[in-house]
């Protein structure tokens, strides 16, 4: 359990990459705003990459990447609350049909035992 919610956290940070590169795009290319935003992308995967590599030792890699589309989950909050975007009623229907995609692989894993 304690990895899966490393695995979760780790996937929250990634999620945050999302943020900075949409931010970056509202700048032009050559601009220090713009080599800002594009800065703390990286230092965001750099320290997700370190993380997922301590999580996929203690887990199965396809329960670590099974679990991955969270992070569609996470952009739109990013959207709705940093971006003031719009979440539909198609959007919450795709976020639900991608977490219970998610538990319906986890689960199945559990009772073949490959978890």
């Amino acid at each position: 359990m304690k990895y899966y919610i490393l695995l979760h956290i780790m996937l929250l940070i990634y999620s945050t990459s999302g943020i900075f590169s949409k931010m970056a795009a509202g700048y032009f290319m050559g601009s220090s705003a713009f080599f800002a935003c594009y800065a703390g992308m990286m230092v965001v995967l750099f320290i997700y990459a370190i993380g997922w590599q301590q999580v996929i030792k203690h887990m199965p890699l396809s329960v670590a990447f099974a679990s991955r589309p969270v992070t569609i989950v996470w952009g739109m909050m990013w959207g709705y609350y940093v971006f003031g975007e719009r979440i539909t009623v198609m959007n919450i229907i795709g976020a639900l049909v991608i977490v219970l995609g998610i538990e319906v692989y986890l689960c199945g894993n559990k009772v073949s035992g490959h978890e």
